[in-house]
């Protein structure tokens, strides 16, 4: 795990103050023993790092023992505080501080929540692992208010897993200003993968459906070829009909398709949660 705090030498400033910063931000806290505003600053800088989890490190310089080093980043008085990014101070502030000062300056330099969660599915998409890429990529698309490079990627994933309603849904919230190459690379893809879903059997179960909507049995082998061309929704949404109006139908088989899509799609989906909601209600 990286380090969270580090006490500054003359052997380490240079590794600790400037080479680590082109990996994460470093707050170097500049101090004094005699200095009481310090003092009452460092639980706060020590608070605030171990929340951050590792995205930033706490460097402590003292400045009775490092002067050289302090006057090289200028400080003229204590406490100081200076953040330092890819070799460059980026914020700062002298003097003591409250929390919510503090905290909202490093706020701005931390990476958000979802952009690590992007960043952890867009790993996992890399890697060839779409299907573990999906929950990272949700919770990042729904913790930014669906920011729209968020979105892409997002449904990008749903794309690749041939949830084609969903990426629709996912497609149709892009602003038409994000609305870029990248996007309509992305409508393309939909349209081939909804032509490739929409297989001969399904076209004919869909028209002998048209014709006789109320025949469960054709309902129900159309919900599972909706479900084996990915068209989960669609099928979920004829497997509910089917069970309101016959509950155990063909001696439950209808009921286990359905728990078996839900299951498939994974724990904390929505759609799952949502068909888990539709079921209960149902059924109790």
């Amino acid at each position: 795990m990286a380090e969270l705090m580090v006490e500054i030498t003359r052997d380490n400033a240079q590794r600790m103050l400037i080479e680590e910063s082109h990996a994460r931000p470093v707050l170097i806290d500049f101090w004094a023993d005699w200095c009481a505003p310090c003092k009452a600053l460092m639980p706060i800088l020590d608070k605030l790092v171990r929340e951050s989890a590792g995205q930033v490190m706490l460097a402590k310089v003292n400045c009775d023992e490092l002067q050289p080093i302090a006057q090289q980043f200028g400080v003229r008085s204590l406490p100081t505080v200076i953040l330092m990014k890819d070799g460059q101070p980026v914020d700062g502030f002298v003097g003591a501080q409250p929390e919510s000062a503090v905290r909202q300056m490093l706020e701005k330099h931390l990476p958000k929540p979802w952009d690590i969660l992007l960043h952890q599915a867009l790993e996992l998409l890399e890697a060839g692992d779409a299907a573990g890429a999906l929950a990272p990529a949700r919770s990042a698309y729904e913790e930014s208010r669906q920011r729209a490079d968020i979105a892409k990627v997002y449904a990008d994933i749903l794309i690749e897993l041939n949830r084609v309603d969903e990426a629709q849904v996912v497609l149709d919230s892009i602003p038409m200003a994000d609305q870029d190459g990248d996007f309509e690379r992305l409508m393309s893809e939909l349209q081939l993968k909804k032509q490739a879903a929409d297989t001969p059997e399904i076209q004919a179960l869909l028209q002998a459906h048209a014709r006789d909507p109320d025949n469960m049995d054709t309902g129900y082998q159309l919900a599972v070829q909706f479900s084996q061309a990915g068209r989960s929704r669609e099928a979920l949404e004829l497997l509910i009909g089917i069970l309101g109006r016959d509950r155990e139908f063909r001696g439950g088989e209808a009921r286990k398709t359905l728990l078996d899509i839900i299951r498939a799609l994974g724990k904390g989906d929505p759609l799952a949660a949502e068909y888990q909601r539709k079921l209960f209600a149902l059924m109790y």
